[in-house]
């Protein structure tokens, strides 16, 4: 059973810290099958996959198409519409089982399919890949859906679906997804969560991400990291190699293959649970908090130290610092990436020319501080966060030198330049 935020996207206009306003936060919860059920959504789940593979497979033989022939030739990129036109006339009346499900299902797969490519044209994503049965299997339903009890909601051609906690009292949704992890099968929908600042009981604190430690903040307090992968690394070695040893597409190569994904499901969510607890801790108790922008990707391109960053989670913990900010009524504010923090003291201000990750001391000859590097990293973090908002409370509504020379993404959320740091603080 697992009830986790998801996604969010801000309703209605101003300020969250001086209005209440609302947010659309993702409600996700494990369903209560039997065989019956579990065979229906497995269905919808193949369509969607079909669907999706038939969709990719058109777009690249026309891409290709496109490459090797005159610009009079050329054929128009499909978008979402064309897709599911042509897979009513072309693959609907040779394929029965597609009115076994619902219609929602391959057209949203249609969809998100359109979005790939547009995300990929505009370089934002890598190219699609095809789907594969048993990765991410998941498809979307929409239209009359409707919430009958505490645990109980009915969906288009599925029926009556059980959960194991209890639904939220919201209106009926437009529509619900449906995903598999491993053996088991949630559904999530989009709720409407009223904002509520909370009190708080510091102003500012730094906050430096780290491998050794999860975070280490500048109030000198550090919090360990699950480290969810290390502790299961040798387990999880042990059942992909049994699965390696079974026949492929056999039943048991397929119970195998189960509690590997059982295990990866278990590992995730350990990595997850800490870092709710720890940005839910850290948006509802400080009032702002600085963080560094860092290069995630960049970082796993060391393989010496790949496995113990992604094992941390760096980015699922901005994601989740910065819409838990705006939900309770706290500043995210985050730091360019080649700000120095680790290398200047935060005692006088000194720079360091070198700073190896050996070196887990920091010393400065100017002042002759010697502190923890993390800590240090952390209080230079602060000082910034405090400059930014002068002493005053988060709810000021009057900007600041670095606020104005920052670009915001959210009334909650600030960027700060490089450049603007090193003219406010030389």
């Amino acid at each position: 059973m697992v009830n986790l935020v998801i996604s969010c996207g801000k309703i209605g206009s101003g300020s969250a810290r001086r209005n209440y306003d609302s947010m659309l936060l993702g409600f996700k919860t494990q369903l209560k099958l039997n065989q019956t059920q579990r065979q229906q959504l497995a269905r919808h789940a193949g369509v969607a996959r079909h669907a999706y593979n038939w969709g990719h497979g058109l777009c690249l033989g026309i891409l290709s198409h496109n490459t090797h022939c005159s610009s009079e030739e050329k054929i128009k990129f499909p978008t979402a519409i064309d897709l599911h036109k042509w897979l009513n006339k072309l693959v609907k009346p040779e394929s029965p089982w597609y009115y076994e499900v619902s219609k929602c299902a391959p057209q949203y797969a249609l969809r998100n399919l359109a979005q790939a490519w547009q995300d990929c044209f505009r370089k934002n994503k890598a190219r699609p890949k095809f789907k594969k049965k048993g990765r991410q299997d998941s498809f979307t339903l929409d239209g009359t859906i409707k919430i009958l009890s505490s645990n109980k909601l009915k969906v288009p051609v599925i029926g009556c679906l059980k959960t194991y906690e209890r639904l939220p009292v919201v209106p009926d949704p437009k529509n619900v997804t449906i995903s598999r992890e491993a053996d088991r099968w949630f559904i999530s929908f989009k709720i409407d969560v009223t904002v509520a600042p909370t009190d708080k009981i510091v102003d500012v604190v730094g906050i430096d991400l780290g491998i050794k430690v999860l975070a280490t903040l500048s109030t000198g307090e550090i919090i360990k990291g699950t480290n969810s992968y290390r502790k299961h690394e040798k387990k999880l070695t042990r059942l992909q190699r049994k699965v390696s040893r079974k026949v492929f597409k056999s039943a048991n190569g397929h119970k195998a293959q189960v509690k590997v994904q059982k295990l990866h499901r278990k590992i995730a969510n350990l990595r997850k649970d800490t870092l709710h607890k720890l940005t839910s801790h850290l948006c509802k108790n400080h009032a702002i908090n600085v963080i560094e922008d860092l290069n995630v990707s960049g970082m796993l391109a060391n393989h010496k130290l790949a496995k113990s960053i992604a094992d941390m989670g760096f980015y699922e913990f901005r994601r989740q610092m910065e819409y838990k900010s705006e939900l309770y009524g706290s500043q995210l504010i985050i730091v360019d990436r080649f700000y120095p923090s680790s290398k200047t003291c935060s005692n006088c201000g000194a720079i360091k020319d070198s700073l190896p990750l050996s070196e887990r001391v920091f010393y400065c000859e100017h002042c002759h501080l010697k502190i923890d590097r993390d800590l240090n990293a952390a209080r230079n973090l602060e000082k910034i966060g405090r400059a930014t908002a002068k002493f005053t409370p988060v709810d000021n509504l009057e900007p600041t030198p670095l606020v104005e020379a920052g670009s915001k993404t959210n009334s909650n959320v600030i960027k700060i330049k490089l450049s603007d740091l090193m003219s406010k603080f030389g």
